[in-house]
C-alpha cells in the first residue's frame, strides 16, 4: 500500500461540527428563556446568561477540537460563522425586546456581522480574507459586553449596582466601536486582498 495515498477527508458527522450544530438548534430555546419572564431577574434569566457562556465556550472548544483532530469541513467552515452570528443577534435582539439596550446598538452589530459574515461566503473561492487582530478582539469584547448584559447582576448588588451597570455601558461601548472598526478593516483588508490577487 503506498504511503502517498491522499488521506479520506473528514465526515461532516463529527463532533465539532454536531456541537455547531447543536448551538444553532438550542439558540431559540436560549431566546425564549431570556424573554420568558418579560425581564425578570429570575431563574429563567440566570439559565439564558449561562446558556450564552457555555455557547461561546464551546464555540471555542469545537474550534480546537476541529483544527487539532484534523476535523476541519467546508460544513464546518459556513456552520461555525453562522452559530456565531445566530446566537449573538438572538441574545441583543432580546435585550432590545427587553428595552435594556437601544436597538440601533442592535442594529449597527447586525448590520455588521451578517454583512461581513455572508460576504465572506460569497467570495470564499476567489479572495481569502485572513481574520484580523481587531476582529478577534471585537469578538472577545462582544462575548464579555453581551455576558455582562444578560447577567442580572444589579439586582444582587445592593449599594453597588452602579457598578454594574457602568461596567455593561462601558464594555457594549467599546464592543460597539471595536464592531465599526473592524467592518472598516475587513472592506480594507478586502480591497488589499482583491488588488494582490489581481
Amino acid at each position: 500500500m503506498s504511503s502517498d495515498a491522499p488521506a479520506t477527508a473528514p465526515s461532516n458527522w463529527n463532533a465539532p461540527n454536531i456541537i455547531t450544530g447543536a448551538r444553532i438548534v438550542a439558540t431559540p430555546f436560549f431566546l425564549w428563556m431570556l424573554l420568558a419572564d418579560g425581564g425578570a431577574d429570575g431563574p429563567l434569566r440566570w439559565a439564558a446568561a449561562a446558556f450564552f457562556v457555555l455557547a461561546i465556550a464551546t464555540d471555542a472548544w469545537d474550534g480546537h477540537l476541529a483544527r487539532s483532530r484534523g476535523l476541519i469541513t467546508n460544513l464546518g467552515k459556513l456552520l461555525d460563522p453562522i452559530a456565531d452570528k445566530f446566537l449573538t443577534g438572538a441574545a441583543l435582539v432580546g435585550l432590545s425586546i427587553l428595552a435594556e439596550l437601544p436597538w440601533w446598538v442592535t442594529g449597527v452589530v447586525l448590520l455588521r456581522e451578517v454583512g461581513v459574515t455572508v460576504h465572506r461566503l460569497m467570495i470564499a473561492s476567489e479572495v481569502v480574507v485572513a481574520a484580523a487582530w481587531m476582529g478577534k478582539l471585537k469578538t472577545v469584547v462582544q462575548s464579555v459586553a453581551i455576558t455582562l448584559a444578560l447577567l442580572p447582576l444589579a439586582s444582587v448588588l445592593g449599594a453597588a449596582a452602579p457598578v454594574a451597570v457602568w461596567a455593561n455601558i462601558l464594555t457594549m461601548s467599546a464592543a460597539v466601536i471595536l464592531t465599526i472598526l473592524s467592518g472598516i478593516d475587513y472592506i480594507l483588508g478586502f480591497l488589499r486582498a482583491g488588488r494582490v490577487g489581481g
